[in-house]
């Protein structure tokens, strides 16, 4: 296993950083790695934005689903899709310019992930922890004016970067599935409830008898949760700015 690949495996959301900055030139470092990142047609449909200071980062807390680590995160990096600029460059030099659309708004967004994921790695390289924050796509109309974001610029995912605590870097990763679970050849087949729900106990490391009390409470912590019922408005409100139209 290279060095790459192991720290990919090493690699977990950090939430607690030692109270020190991150180095000038590692930071960076990873600024530039992320401008390394695959983009389509070479557009680098994204924008990041380096937030320094310390009040906005402490409404972020408050506003990303009231997570207190944000506000004292030494590095925090929002990734945001961009087709403002290519749009204006376009309208200011072609005659006729379609607006930009669905597809436009997945690729920008495809290009913006894929830059925060080199952010990750070389964060990770550099002994760095980093944990990502998706909330940032809720409360859209707030995101919206708090980052002073025109038409087609919407926040795609924030990061926060630091030192990991001595218990942090203790912690251990949690378990991932595995590529038997995941990997299919050439099509989709849809699995069974009582498929995954194996899946998932053998992952979890837990007795199948325990699987319907955890699924349950899970469920309930996270897809019938307040924040995920607003992250889907959120984003559908995102859509419907983006494209200049209701959503049916």
């Amino acid at each position: 296993m290279n060095d790459i690949i192991r720290s990919l495996y090493e690699r977990k959301s950090v939430r607690a950083y030692e109270d020190r900055p991150v180095d000038p030139v590692h930071k960076q470092a990873i600024l530039d790695a992320a401008l390394q990142a695959p983009t389509a047609g070479n557009m680098s449909l994204y924008t990041i934005l380096d937030i320094t200071d310390p009040a906005l980062k402490q409404r972020l807390s408050v506003t990303c689903d009231n997570q207190p680590f944000i506000a004292t995160a030494p590095l925090v990096l929002i990734f945001c899709a961009d087709y403002r600029r290519w749009y204006d460059v376009f309208c200011a030099n072609v005659d006729e310019v379609r607006a930009p659309s669905y597809g436009d708004f997945m690729l920008a967004t495809a290009d913006a992930l894929i830059a925060a994921q080199n952010a990750v790695v070389a964060a990770e390289s550099l002994g760095l922890g980093s944990c990502y924050i998706g909330d940032i796509t809720e409360n859209y109309e707030t995101h919206r004016e708090m980052l002073h974001l025109p038409q087609y610029v919407v926040p795609a995912c924030m990061l926060c970067i630091g030192h990991p605590t001595e218990q942090q870097k203790r912690r251990p990763k949690p378990p991932r599935l595995t590529t038997a679970d995941l990997v299919q050849e050439n099509g989709y087949r849809r699995a069974e409830p009582d498929a995954v729900a194996r899946m998932l106990a053998d992952r979890e490391g837990m007795p199948p008898e325990y699987f319907e009390g955890w699924i349950q409470r899970f469920c309930t912590r996270k897809w019938n949760s307040d924040f995920s019922v607003e992250m889907s408005r959120s984003c559908r409100a995102m859509l419907e700015d983006w494209c200049g139209e209701k959503i049916d």
